[in-house]
C-alpha cells in the first residue's frame, strides 16, 4: 500500500501537497545563493528548473514515497517552503526541508517539522527517522535539538556537492521508543493546535 500524504494545519502554516501551481513562489527562494547549497543542491537559474523539480517531486508517489509538502504561511497564504519525508521503506525514513529565507528565524520550520514528525511516526509508523545536515549549517544543527533528535555521529566525505565538492554529514534520528516513552517534551502540548485530514 502507498503511503498517505494528508493535509495538514499548526497554529501558523498549511502543509499540503506540493502543486504545479506552487512553481513562483518555489523559484522565488530555489534561486537564491545562500538556499540550495545548504541542502545539496544547486541554486536555480531558469524556473524551468523548478518545473522540473515539482514535477520530479510530484512522481515520487509513484514510487512508494510519500511525496513533498508545500509550506504554506497562513498570514498572507504564501507557498514558503517544502519538506518530506524521503528515502522512505519499510520503516525507516528521513526528513528534509527548505524555506524561503524571508521566513528564517521564526521557529516556523521547526513548527513545520514537528507535525511531519508526528506524521511519520503515528501515520506511516516509523521506527526510524534521520535528520541530516552539513557540519557548516549551523541553523539545521539547531532545529534538530529543538525537536529532540539524538546525535549518532558523522558520516565523513559522504556528500558530493554540485561543484565538486565533498562534505561530512552530521546524523541525528528519533525512534518510535524515543516517541511512545515521551522523550519528545514537545508533543503532548504540539498536537492540540495540529489539525490533520486523512
Amino acid at each position: 500500500m502507498k503511503p498517505i500524504l494528508p493535509y495538514m494545519e499548526t497554529s501558523r502554516l498549511i502543509l499540503r501537497e506540493l502543486k504545479r501551481s506552487d512553481e513562483t513562489d518555489l523559484f522565488e527562494y530555489a534561486k537564491l545563493p545562500n538556499v540550495g547549497p545548504l541542502a545539496g543542491w544547486e541554486p536555480h537559474q531558469k524556473i524551468s528548473e523548478t518545473t522540473d523539480f515539482i514535477n520530479y517531486a510530484i512522481r515520487k508517489k509513484d514510487y512508494s514515497q510519500p511525496g513533498v509538502y508545500s509550506i504554506i504561511y497562513k498570514e498572507n497564504m504564501k507557498m514558503i517552503g517544502t519538506i518530506e519525508i524521503h528515502s522512505y521503506k519499510e520503516q525507516k525514513g528521513a526528513i528534509g526541508f527548505v524555506l524561503h529565507p524571508d521566513y528564517w528565524n521564526k521557529g516556523l520550520i521547526t513548527e513545520a517539522s514537528k507535525a511531519v514528525i508526528i506524521y511519520g511516526m503515528e501515520i506511516l509508523e516509523l521506527k526510524r527517522l534521520e535528520y541530516v545536515h552539513f557540519p557548516h549549517n549551523l541553523a539545521s544543527k539547531r532545529v534538530c535539538e529543538k525537536l529532540g533528535f539524538i546525535f549518532e555521529g558523522v558520516l565523513r566525505n559522504k556528500y558530493l556537492m554540485f561543484d565538486g565538492t565533498v562534505y561530512d554529514d552530521v546524523v541525528y534520528s528519533i525512534t518510535d521508543l524515543d516517541y511512545k516513552n515521551d522523550k519528545l517534551p514537545w508533543v503532548k502540548r504540539f498536537k492540540k493546535d495540529l489539525f490533520i485530514d486523512y
